[in-house]
């Protein structure tokens, strides 16, 4: 029991490491995906901002390199933002004129010291005292659209990484959130799939030990419940075919123990009047006889129950003449019947009717049917054999007026072990064999009862239509479902 708490615990604790996995790794892509994403919103702001305001100093009034100095000392004083953007103006070749600041640069590196011919260059970094920051240059032309000099916008990003920083942490939180509750509701969800499992697995293991009566409560009507329901289907079908299982057992040690009892009996009789009493002598040779018959009957019947179990029950084809089976199962019975005090009623039909198949297995049907027509018929009853040709097939009805068989009982009466009367010697399994021999010959075997009336077994074949074709005998296992 430990080894399957253990089980079921692993099982929990996987499904919570997957989900939790899965979500984690989920987290972990969209916090990466909103990090990179508001950085580069937030840089493309500030690129933006800091690239309109180079860009409104594209052009001077200046005409040479002493106008332009003049001119940009006096922009440099102008600038209204100095708070905000340190503003660079630089000459031909990239040395700073002046800045906003009032203080020249100790030779940072902005990344390009002269701007290109594209006229616009944008440089992130770290200045020389650790400072990150942006710096956004453009081209400055005089008069005549010569090139004189450029400008560079530089601003600290101390404040924006600090800001993404501060939302970096606040995602990472609300992800922790997220995935602890995740780790909550899949904790519940687990303990709502393994709880349902341990009790299938428990009630499963008590059935496997012989306890049939165990089942299992049905709380929700989802797949868990769809499967405790199969579950307890299986446990009651176990649960019937045990019963009538031991039914059978007791039935055929039943109709094992009359005739060897009466085997032994008359053996014993006979050994003691052999000289004295050859009336009684004989009498019991029969009575040996009779029962040694039933006997093997009932072994043949096993047999063949066995064979039909593990599909191998063996078949002859080959053409045959339906009538004449039927005919010589009716002369063996009226005898019995006679002194049984029933009547047997049989009108043979004046045409022939073939069928494809094997003769011994479908005297052994006619046999079993007419041998129940027998035994469950009352004394001055009547048995009555019709043959009805349809198309294509051929009805063979057996009908009595015995005691008939309950309704609930007649759809079962052709299931293996099943015995609707059990005051009447018989294994229980003669219609289950002779019904697997009918369906063989891809025909029907059908059961009509009325309790008290009598019943009527009916048994429809396809007739051989092809009368010209000939059919070699062959022997072959029948694994026929």
């Amino acid at each position: 029991m430990s080894r399957r708490v253990k089980r079921h615990s692993s099982i929990s604790a996987r499904l919570m490491l997957n989900v939790v996995l899965i979500v984690g790794i989920v987290m972990f892509a969209l916090n990466l995906t909103v990090a990179v994403t508001m950085r580069t919103t937030y840089y493309n702001k500030v690129t933006d901002y800091l690239g309109s305001i180079a860009l409104s100093y594209d052009r001077v009034q200046a005409s040479n390199s002493t106008e332009f100095d003049s001119q940009v000392h006096q922009l440099a004083e102008e600038f209204p933002f100095k708070s905000q953007v340190e503003v660079q103006f630089c000459d031909s070749e990239g040395k700073v004129i002046v800045s906003t600041s009032g203080f020249l640069p100790l030779g940072e590196n902005y990344g390009n010291k002269k701007v290109g011919d594209n006229g616009f260059v944008t440089w992130t970094g770290n200045l020389s005292t650790g400072e990150r920051v942006m710096a956004v240059s453009s081209n400055i032309s005089g008069n005549y659209g010569e090139r004189l000099g450029s400008v560079r916008c530089i601003a600290s990003l101390e404040r924006v990484d600090s800001r993404l920083l501060v939302t970096a942490f606040a995602v990472a939180a609300g992800s922790l959130i997220v995935l602890a509750f995740t780790m909550l509701l899949s904790k519940i969800y687990a303990q709502s799939i393994v709880k349902p499992i341990k009790e299938v697995s428990s009630v499963a293991h008590r059935i496997a030990g012989g306890d049939l009566k165990s089942r299992i409560d049905v709380h929700e009507l989802n797949e868990i419940g769809e499967l405790c329901h199969s579950i307890n289907y299986m446990a009651d079908e176990l649960q019937s075919a045990e019963k009538m299982k031991n039914e059978f057992i007791s039935s055929v040690s039943h109709e094992l123990r009359t005739p060897l009892t009466a085997i032994r009996g008359w053996g014993e009789t006979v050994k003691g009047s052999v000289d004295s009493d050859k009336e009684l002598v004989e009498k019991g040779i029969n009575v040996i006889l009779s029962e040694t018959e039933r006997l093997s009957s009932l072994v043949e019947e096993l047999l063949d129950f066995s064979r039909m179990q593990s599909g191998r029950m063996t078949y002859k084809t080959e053409r045959v003449d339906l009538l004449a089976e039927l005919g010589e199962a009716v002369c063996i019975y009226e005898e019995a019947a006679r002194r049984a005090g029933l009547t047997l009623i049989y009108s043979e039909p004046n045409e022939i009717f073939y069928v494809i198949g094997d003769a011994h297995r479908l005297m052994q049907v006619f046999v079993n049917v007419l041998d129940n027509a027998v035994k469950y018929n009352k004394e001055g009853g009547t048995i009555t054999v019709t043959v009805v040709a349809e198309s294509n097939a051929v009805t063979v009805s057996v009908t009595d007026t015995g005691v008939g068989i309950a309704s609930q009982d007649v759809d079962k009466v052709k299931e293996k072990f099943y015995k609707a009367n059990q005051t009447v010697h018989g294994s229980g399994i003669g219609l289950a064999v002779a019904d697997e021999i009918i369906r063989y010959h891809n025909g029907i075997l059908n059961v009509q009862s009325v309790e008290g009336e009598g019943t009527t077994v009916t048994v429809t074949l396809p007739v051989a239509t092809d009368l010209t074709e000939e059919v070699s005998p062959f022997t072959k296992e029948d694994n026929h479902e």
